[in-house]
């Protein structure tokens, strides 16, 4: 894994009396029975994780499992009980308000599942607000703005209202504006949720052009597994409060931790998920083969032309072959790799 650009040790968030004296006067991780015993309600619980520089990191659970509460965290725009946020080179917990007002303006981006675009400005001047914010002058600021606009695919619409825009439109200013200051570190909170289907395919596509072309370090949180596959590098999968697993979604869907895991992954398109590396079998000597694969390959994408193919890792060696029988076994739904 390459150099973290964000890390998260032992997060706690509690609602209750006293959490932060709890802590302080217990010493130790308290259980749930006892937390419950006293009043409290666990919405994180002993959250550890670090986030590479230029990954997608998606958080995901279903409703009330604390992923948006997490990430808040993360962020400090809730105040977590205990552990330790490490962000920028410091602990974000010791921050002081004005500090974090400094590192939200220049290094963090939010794009959140409501637009909350400013109705009398213009997709320009909303775009562009960050950085009025901070004090830029507005020639430059306007220059930033018209290029994040064109980025987002909205070049010509830089006079109109948000209700002049369509949903879809008005995410993508959403999605400018958070860029515009060329943050390190980008968070997005169910963006798409509030969008109909095709759109929300359509932002997809556009969230993964501009990774492509950014490289940002991004941690995206949804409920929808379809949609953490699609985009993650990697996936913290969450329940009540506690996180359950992190992996890849290979790993995820080839060795889930628990049943709730398992269960989350069921359903999942192995197809689209599961390597060449990852049902490869031995070579046997003479075997004839049809040519070779990479062995990050998707099954979706030689699933089709299979006949026998040497699997090469990406130094040139062999590790394998997948041959139809292991093609077959991911479509029909088998999740055990050869």
């Amino acid at each position: 894994m390459t150099e973290a650009a964000l890390s998260c040790r032992n997060v706690w968030k509690l609602y209750g009396p006293d959490p932060k004296g709890l802590f302080a006067r217990r010493g130790s991780k308290p259980s749930e029975a006892e937390l419950k015993a006293a009043g409290y309600i666990t919405a994180v619980a002993d959250a550890t994780l670090d986030v590479s520089r230029g990954e997608i990191f998606v958080i995901m659970g279903l409703s009330g499992s604390g992923k948006s509460t997490l990430v808040r965290c993360l962020a400090r725009l809730i105040e977590p009980s205990a552990g330790e946020v490490m962000f920028a080179g410091r602990d974000l917990l010791g921050a002081s308000q004005q500090e974090l007002i400094e590192l939200r303006r220049h290094k963090m981006g939010m794009v959140f599942q409501h637009f909350a675009l400013l109705p009398h400005l213009t997709v320009l001047d909303n775009v562009a607000f960050p950085l009025e914010i901070q004090g830029v002058a507005r020639k430059e600021r306007e220059a930033r703005a018209r290029e994040m606009t064109t980025l987002v695919g909205l070049k010509g619409r830089e006079n109109n209202l948000p209700h002049e825009l369509s949903g879809g439109q008005q995410q993508r200013v959403g999605i400018a504006r958070s860029l515009a200051t060329d943050p390190d570190i980008w968070f997005l909170d169910e963006p798409f949720s509030a969008l109909d289907p095709l759109i929300r395919r359509e932002m997809q596509n556009e969230f993964l052009r501009l990774q492509a072309v950014l490289q940002k370090t991004i941690v995206f949180i949804t409920h929808d597994f379809d949609e953490a596959i699609r985009l993650a590098d990697r996936i913290a999968i969450m329940q009540e409060g506690r996180i359950v697993q992190i992996g890849t979604p290979e790993e995820l869907v080839l060795a889930p931790a628990d049943g709730y895991v398992a269960e989350f992954t069921r359903e999942a398109p192995r197809a689209k998920i599961l390597s060449a590396r990852a049902i490869a079998r031995d070579k046997r000597n003479g075997e004839a083969v049809a040519g070779s694969i990479a062995a990050d390959s998707k099954v979706e994408e030689f699933a089709r032309k299979v006949e026998a193919f040497a699997v090469h890792d990406a130094d040139g060696t062999i590790i394998g072959v997948v041959d139809r029988a292991a093609v077959m076994s991911v479509l029909i739904g088998a999740t055990e790799a050869r």
